[in-house]
């Protein structure tokens, strides 16, 4: 039984970060929408559990978050756990890069299916200004061996950050088409009226115009109506839109579990999370359970109207 919310949208992914540690600082990162700084982490068998649960509902796919889901130790467990769970198709995983050359291949062998890598710029003073650390060339390299391993596709995540880094979108196409990666360009996700947003916000709107002329086709995802372009020279770039985009929260088929095990059914809303994980450790039924992630579901709705 594939469940819908209130408004009609099929849930047929979720999204679970594992920590919310990281190895880097970037600057807008907006932690999955988590505001708790000291949360709990979840077991291996926890994170199988919940997605066992959301498996029995016709989710079929799993993407795997942070902070950096590499920094735990048992990440290679909880690739397994989650790729040996009935009826789950794909596992992926979103990463800041740094330690995916040491991971990509026994991340592979574990049952991963692609990589999500985020990377904001080519130049390392500016890396170093957006995350904190000189970490570039582990990141490129993490790439390179991603792609080399059959992690495909290689999606590069580059949130657009006004005086910062939107002079380099041409590098960035060119850098993904030469190493056969697709181009994700993102806004940045933070309300428009904040601080963060006043000083590096960016309409991707002219960006689009750009690759509307560049393109061959443009082709719609059904989980938000992302629209790719497909280059005349064989680049690939997805355009992400999350802010004040009616069209986005409408098609969106995913819900969330933060690190410390509560569904979370939208990324902008911390007031109506379910906690699935505190009622697991007390024991509770599978059918308590199920009921939990209907209950989730059914808090669903589009953020902007």
């Amino acid at each position: 039984m594939v469940l819908t919310d209130p408004c009609g949208r099929p849930v047929e992914t979720i999204r679970i970060s594992v920590t919310q540690r990281c190895n880097l600082g970037c600057f807008y990162c907006h932690r999955e929408g988590e505001t708790s700084q000291k949360a709990s982490e979840m077991t291996p068998e926890e994170i199988q559990k919940i997605v066992d649960l959301a498996a029995s509902f016709c989710v079929t796919k799993v993407k795997l978050t942070g902070g950096e889901p590499l920094i735990r130790r048992d990440i290679l467990d909880i690739v397994r756990k989650v790729r040996d769970t009935p009826r789950i198709k794909e596992v992926s995983m979103t990463t800041n890069g740094v330690l995916l050359g040491t991971y990509a291949k026994p991340l592979r062998e574990a049952g991963l299916a692609r990589v999500n890598v985020s990377l904001d710029t080519l130049k390392p003073e500016r890396f170093v200004r957006i995350t904190g650390l000189d970490s570039l060339e582990d990141v490129v390299l993490g790439i390179k061996e991603a792609t080399k391993q059959g992690l495909h596709p290689v999606k590069v995540n580059m949130v657009l950050l006004k005086d910062l880094n939107e002079d380099e979108t041409a590098d960035m196409i060119e850098f993904t088409k030469e190493n056969g990666l697709i181009l994700q360009i993102i806004e940045l996700e933070s309300p428009l009226e904040d601080k963060l947003s006043k000083e590096y916000h960016v309409d991707l709107g002219e960006v689009e115009r750009i690759l509307k002329n560049t393109a061959d086709k443009v082709t719609v995802r059904r989980m938000h109506h992302r629209r790719k372009y497909h280059l005349r020279d064989g680049g690939e770039v997805e355009i992400v839109k999350p802010m004040h985009n009616t069209e986005f929260c409408q098609y969106c088929n995913r819900i969330r579990v933060t690190s410390d095990g509560k569904l979370k059914p939208c990324l902008f809303r911390n007031d109506n999370l379910v906690d699935l994980v505190a009622l697991m450790r007390r024991g509770a039924s599978k059918e308590t359970l199920r009921e939990l992630f209907i209950e989730a579901v059914r808090r669903r709705e589009p953020y902007f109207t």
